[in-house]
């Protein structure tokens, strides 16, 4: 009787086939030629705004390197993840959704994905790192006493490593990457889950390491900053000017990291919601028409940083100089004194 169940279940999982191998065309686009040009335009203006943007903070960041703080670096790192994803995986979708369909054969869909996941991951643990940063250096005030460049450096490696690793997984034959249901852009399997065990497996470890986890720890850390700084703005208020400086300058820098892991979680957690669904839930249940809105929204989170920054530092420029025409009214007031 267990051998026969085990057949019974082995056999409904060979019966399975993947959307991708429903057809002998997997990379045809499943949309209309007129919402595939849509698409590519939306694509174009999404990559030229987001590669000016961080390039432009990585110019800036490049001409004072030497002066940036290690929350600083951390947040260049999330500006060259961001122009990666549009330098290296944009140009591909753009030229596909134009042609009505993947031109790049499975060896582009590969590069492709794992270009894709590779700085997207970065990206969220770069995030779960400035986090961190943030957290350690409000909460706990020791923790910047002994923080240095060369602690952002190391922990860049490990970011960067981490990254490779999970976009590497795939490779080793427990994952793969394939073309998404609309034919016309490519991502991780998602649908080994509903084939095997192994697939759920991989996508499991998937989830929790690079999306649950990484989300998890932003959550707590903006959390905790949220309450202490509740808890902590009268008692700055008695410091003096040169405390009062740098505690706006700690808060400016954790502002920018919590709208941009706002932003970042806000374009992405639609698409791991589909993704996740398309893994666990009914085969093909979730409309092709549907599934392509939350990849684009997915694709468009690398533009919001560099606009994110341009705010902050607007408006963090407009209070120091206005600090800043305060304290020289005292000071010529004590003069005349």
């Amino acid at each position: 009787m267990n051998g026969m169940a085990s057949d019974h279940n082995s056999s409904s999982q060979d019966e399975y086939l993947p959307h991708y191998l429903q057809k002998e065309d997997p990379f045809a686009s499943k949309l209309s030629r007129e919402a595939d040009i849509v698409a590519g335009f939306y694509l174009t203006v999404i990559g030229i705004l987001s590669t000016l943007g961080n390039g432009y903070v990585i110019f800036m960041s490049s001409k004072r390197k030497k002066k940036l703080r290690p929350a600083e670096i951390m947040t260049v790192n999330l500006a060259v993840c961001d122009l990666g994803i549009s330098v290296v995986g944009k140009p591909f979708s753009i030229i596909s959704f134009f042609s009505h369909r993947w031109v790049f054969g499975w060896m582009g869909c590969r590069w492709y994905g794992w270009a894709g996941f590779f700085f997207g991951c970065g990206s969220l643990i770069t995030m779960t790192a400035v986090s961190l940063d943030r957290y350690l250096k409000i909460c706990h005030l020791s923790y910047g006493t002994w923080l240095k460049r060369h602690h952002a450096f190391v922990c860049l490696a490990i970011i960067w490593a981490y990254a490779t690793f999970w976009a590497t997984v795939p490779f080793a034959g427990v994952g793969n990457y394939a073309p998404e249901p609309f034919g016309t852009s490519c991502t991780l399997d998602w649908w080994l889950a509903q084939a095997s065990v192994a697939g759920q497996a991989f996508v499991l470890s998937i989830l929790f390491f690079c999306l649950l986890f990484p989300t998890t720890v932003i959550v707590f850390s903006y959390v905790k900053i949220i309450l202490k700084v509740k808890s902590s703005t009268k008692e700055v208020a008695h410091y003096d000017t040169r405390i009062q400086n740098s505690h706006v300058l700690e808060m400016k820098l954790t502002k920018v990291a919590m709208l941009i892991c706002a932003g970042f979680l806000i374009a992405w957690i639609p698409y791991a919601v589909v993704s996740v669904w398309s893994a666990f839930g009914q085969p093909n249940s979730v409309p092709i028409q549907f599934s392509v809105v939350p990849t684009l929204l997915a694709k468009s989170a690398a533009m919001y940083n560099p606009i994110i920054y341009q705010v902050i530092d607007c408006k963090f420029a407009c209070c120091r100089s206005g600090g800043l025409k305060t304290q020289r009214r005292k000071s010529s007031l004590n003069k005349s004194r």
